[in-house]
């Protein structure tokens, strides 16, 4: 087996290497004056199982172009079998044409993908699973919940807790993971009138005296996560905290829920931290080394992934 790692999360990268006690492959990925990227793989790999460990997040091209060509350098170098491990994948909700004249973007990224050569896809939390069918290839979608779950259980009296998805399309996320610490679940139903704004409208569900957890797969512009503190707040909430997988947390979205009424933001290393995102107060970063880590070891050695969904 190798690891070959981009330039996007070098810390998850390396993470992950620990967990399985393999240094990472070494090569180059460096740009051209021009800002184009040249790709060399220092390593002999034919014939190895390789796993290129390459988030799509900010800047979002860039990396996704690094992917690519990495890609292109394994397969000319005749790796055995080349596996694209996103623990964000990027364009994910450009799933669907919202309008006339709009492109399906997460389908057009995953033809590249197969394109570039990638035998099999592992991903963490897409923001729609239906993307899983955009592959003509296998793709294996991790869930970050479990180390979600084990942190919410250090955390809080889980017999005080509300779970509550922030949008009535997050229901089927936020239930599965009520489930998982037998908890109610809380809805709040949200009116978007224009994209990077959210008006919230209502919460379904008693969160009266409730420690309140939103739960999403991705936090943004922040927006969304801050009006549903507010509105849950009103409604008798004790404290509102959020378990978010992907922190894309662009613009000012750091400023944003650093002077909300949000008691936490915990997210998932999926995305490297800026260092706004280190040095505030309420934003706590978990890892998912060991979940990648542990799908990676299992896909190498052709054994079940399924059960790490539990």
């Amino acid at each position: 087996m190798k690891l070959v790692a981009g330039n996007s999360n070098r810390p998850l990268a390396e993470a992950i290497g620990g967990y399985l006690k393999i240094p990472l492959t070494k090569c180059v990925v460096k740009r051209f004056a021009d800002m184009e990227i040249f790709v060399e793989i220092q390593e002999n790999v034919r014939g190895e199982d390789v796993f290129v460990l390459q988030s799509t997040s900010f800047p979002a091209n860039d990396h996704l172009m690094e992917l690519l060509i990495l890609i292109d350098a394994l397969r000319r170098s005749s790796a055995k079998r080349i596996t694209a491990v996103l623990p964000y994948y990027g364009y994910a909700r450009q799933d669907r044409k919202p309008g006339p004249r709009t492109p399906i973007t997460a389908k057009l990224v995953a033809n590249m993908l197969t394109q570039a050569g990638a035998d099999r896809v592992l991903t963490v939390d897409l923001h729609a699973l239906q993307i899983q069918g955009f592959f003509d290839i296998p793709t294996d979608n991790l869930f970050a919940a479990p180390t979600m779950v084990k942190d919410i259980r250090e955390q809080f009296d889980v017999s005080k807790l509300m779970v509550v998805s922030p949008d009535v399309g997050g229901v089927v996320r936020a239930r599965d993971l009520a489930k998982r610490i037998d908890a109610p679940l809380a809805i709040v139903d949200k009116r978007r009138e224009q994209p990077g704004e959210s008006e919230v409208m209502n919460v379904i569900g008693d969160v009266d005296g409730r420690d309140c957890v939103l739960v999403d797969d991705i936090a943004d512009s922040g927006g969304t996560l801050c009006n549903a503190a507010d509105a849950l707040l009103k409604r008798g909430a004790n404290a509102v905290s959020a378990y978010i997988t992907h922190g894309v947390l662009s613009g000012g979205a750091v400023a944003r829920i650093t002077s909300s009424s949000l008691k936490n933001l915990v997210i998932s290393d999926s995305i490297q931290a800026t260092e706004a995102i280190r040095v505030a107060h309420n934003i706590r970063v978990v890892s998912i080394s060991q979940l990648i880590g542990e799908a990676i070891s299992r896909t190498s050695g052709e054994k079940s992934v399924s059960s790490l969904f539990k």
